[in-house]
């Protein structure tokens, strides 16, 4: 049963890095009808490094769940797997109350991000179920002990 658990997972992490590269390309858009996208508040690279490698780390974190995700499937590795998708759930959400802040509201990235949030959501789920499920040798044991 925890295989199945383990396809699911993987596959909406995959449609959720998917949803995460969109919303980058989104925002891109103008640039392909002669529009600027330059945001001015920042002068250098270095100004916006940080913000480069928090991107970088919160697309590299779901690449590593899902080699994680098919190559363990210990208990502890499951509780952590569990704690990364609440936290993803949280920073997604935070950054759709953000992207509502900005003025003007672009609600195209704003329907993204609810789509986004469902798919965290719905990985939540799996994952909280993949994290209580017993294998099936455990399950055994327990009954004789």
């Amino acid at each position: 049963m925890s295989h199945r658990y383990q396809e699911k997972i993987v596959s909406l992490w995959i449609v959720f890095l998917l949803g995460l590269l969109f919303h980058t390309q989104l925002g891109l858009m103008p640039l392909f009808h002669g529009l600027d996208v330059v945001a001015t508040h920042s002068q250098s690279m270095a100004d916006i490094a940080p913000i480069m490698w928090l991107m970088l780390v919160f697309f590299t974190l779901p690449m590593a769940a899902i080699v994680g995700t098919v190559m363990n499937n210990t208990r502890r590795y499951r509780t952590i797997h569990f704690g990364v998708t609440l936290l993803y759930t949280m920073l997604n959400f935070s950054h759709l109350v953000a992207d509502l802040v900005v003025q003007p509201i672009a609600w195209y990235q704003i329907a993204l991000m609810v789509i986004l949030i469902a798919i965290g959501l719905l990985i939540n789920v799996v994952s909280f179920q993949w994290m209580q499920d017993i294998p099936h040798k455990h399950l055994a044991q327990k009954m004789n002990v």
